[in-house]
């Protein structure tokens, strides 16, 4: 499905398709978050994240969680700060599946990624932003107890789909 016209590649569709349906997912879930403080914890951001991660790589993961934050702020069920603590994570754990492919670090990055990278860079978004008082490090350990969750979902689900052959089924779908 990946195809190169004058030098450029184009889009892979069933990478798109699945970036779509593990954000409908993260959406569809939106009532499943825990507020701590002024965040919505939210495991399911998490969950997708790493499956990203694994199947579609950082960069369609990246994107996937940016379209996710949009439309749950759209819908009023997440706040601005899904932005930085999702879009990190994914970040993180995609470079770091695509870099290694080992599940172990993918799950330890998007803990890092979206506990401690994300929650630092939702300081900023909470003050300028948002007009909440908050020291430096207030969203860091919501943020960890979110994504810690969310990851231990992933590697459930990933475990299940390791198991019964899915995992290999899945990776060569989308590889295009």
């Amino acid at each position: 499905m990946k195809k190169k016209t004058d030098g450029q590649e184009m889009v892979n569709v069933r990478k798109l398709a699945v970036a779509g349906v593990l954000a409908a997912v993260a959406v569809a879930c939106s009532p499943l978050s825990i507020p701590i403080g002024a965040s919505k914890c939210f495991p399911v951001q998490h969950m997708v994240n790493v499956l990203a991660a694994v199947f579609l790589g950082p960069w369609y993961g990246v994107g996937m969680a940016f379209v996710t934050s949009l439309v749950r702020n759209l819908m009023g069920t997440g706040s601005l700060l899904a932005f930085p603590g999702s879009m990190c994570g994914a970040l993180c754990c995609g470079l770091m599946f695509a870099g290694t492919g080992k599940l172990w670090l993918t799950y330890a990055a998007e803990i890092v990624g979206t506990g401690i990278i994300g929650g630092l860079a939702a300081w900023p978004v909470a003050v300028w932003l948002m007009g909440n008082e908050a020291a430096a490090f207030a969203y860091v350990l919501p943020f960890l107890v979110s994504t810690t969750g969310g990851t231990a979902i992933a590697a459930a689900v990933i475990a299940v789909l390791k198991k019964s052959g899915g995992f290999a089924v899945m990776k060569e779908a989308v590889r295009g």
